[in-house]
Formats: structure tokens, C-alpha cells, sequence
């Protein structure tokens, strides 16, 4: 998949450690939910690798780093088309995980870490953001995007996960949706990948619709 030896060994590491995980998440149920690694997977990892290397942007927001999965994607594609990774984390021995793997993936010149409450981390920075990642808690959706709206370069693009599942967060998604619907600069459409992407891209009159 990476062309990188070494991400690509530690993408391996992860696919191992979710396949693992996978029957005793089963049996603890979402109410442990912080122990898990919960990735995104491999399909949804690939699209966002293509779509940062054809919109090349230069700052790109993970807002959301858990153990790392997405991030390797991302600071992958970073690296690739010359740009830098911002990824935001409120717990500590999550972010202590991710930076391990990509430090043996070889990428951490490409990734500031962030630890800390999403919404303040992202109005602490200036912006402005060319791509963003949004998967963190669905109840957070709402906040972090009116957050990170302000600071959308012209033709960002924002990826929102699990629009499809898990069931019981559906409350939140379809109120992230309709709030980034009523946005008249924002076109929007939902792609039936992995638990499902809400893609949103920024747009004038001068620029290129999705």
C-alpha cells in the first residue's frame, strides 16, 4: 500500500493490532471505547491519502489522533506533497502511542502534535487549514467545526467519519450535516466509504466545485 518500507511496516502493526482488538471490543461493548483503536481503515485511509496528493494542501488538520491509524495516512500524504500535519489529541498516552509509530515510520518531521481540548487547540491556531480530518467524538462534530469554519482556506476540503455508523451516534452526524449544510460557501455530499464520509468542500465563484 505506502511505498515507504517503513510505514509500511508500521501500517501492518496497526491492521494487526485492530484485527486483535476486534473480538474483544466485542465483548466489552463502546463503554470501553478509549482502549481500542478504532481505525478508519484501509479504504478510508486510501481515499484521503489520493485526495491530499491531487489538492496538495499545505496545513492539514487531523482533529481527532486516537492511537494513530489515520495519521499515518495523513502525515504519509503530507510528507509526499511538501505540506504539514496538525493532530489533535486530548489524551496523553493516545498521542504518546501515535508519535512512537510515526517516529518509527519515519514522518514525524511532518506532524506537530497537539495535546489537548480540540476546540481550544484549534482556536489557538491562525489558520488557515486546507484539509482537515474530522473524527473525534460525534457530540464534538458540531463545536469543532464551528470552530475550524473561520479558518478555512478558499478551497478547503473537510472529511467527517462515521456518518453510517455506530447507530447511536447518528444524532450528532445528521446535526453536523445539517449545520454544514446551511452554509452557503460549502457544497457537501456523502460518500458511502468505510462508516461513511461526509466530504465538504469550500467554494467561490471562482473556484471549482466538487
Amino acid at each position: 500500500m505506502f511505498t515507504d518500507t517503513k510505514v509500511q511496516n508500521i501500517f501492518e502493526h496497526y491492521e494487526a493490532r485492530a484485527y486483535e482488538e476486534k473480538e474483544r471490543m466485542g465483548k466489552l461493548g463502546f463503554s470501553g471505547r478509549d482502549q481500542f483503536l478504532l481505525p478508519i481503515g484501509p479504504e478510508v485511509g486510501r481515499f484521503l491519502h489520493s485526495l491530499i496528493l491531487a489538492h496538495q494542501p499545505k496545513r492539514i488538520l487531523e482533529i481527532g489522533t486516537s492511537y494513530g491509524y489515520s495519521t499515518l495516512f495523513l502525515a504519509d500524504a503530507a510528507r509526499t506533497v511538501g505540506g504539514k500535519l496538525i493532530t489533535l489529541e486530548l489524551v496523553d498516552y493516545k498521542q504518546d502511542y501515535a508519535k512512537d509509530k510515526i517516529s518509527e515510520a519515519g514522518l514525524e518531521s511532518s506532524v506537530d502534535f497537539i495535546l489537548g481540548d480540540a476546540v481550544d487547540s484549534i482556536n489557538s491556531d491562525l489558520g488557515p487549514f486546507d484539509f482537515v480530518l474530522l473524527d473525534i467524538w460525534k457530540e464534538l462534530y458540531v463545536p469543532c467545526f464551528e470552530a475550524v469554519y473561520p479558518k478555512l482556506s478558499k478551497e478547503a476540503i473537510i472529511a467527517a467519519d462515521n456518518m453510517y455508523f455506530p447507530q447511536g451516534s447518528m444524532e450528532h452526524t445528521r446535526l453536523y450535516r445539517k449545520v454544514v449544510n446551511d452554509k452557503a460557501d460549502l457544497q457537501t455530499v456523502l460518500l458511502s466509504i468505510g462508516a461513511g464520509i461526509e466530504l465538504t468542500h469550500r467554494w467561490s465563484e471562482d473556484s471549482e466545485k466538487l
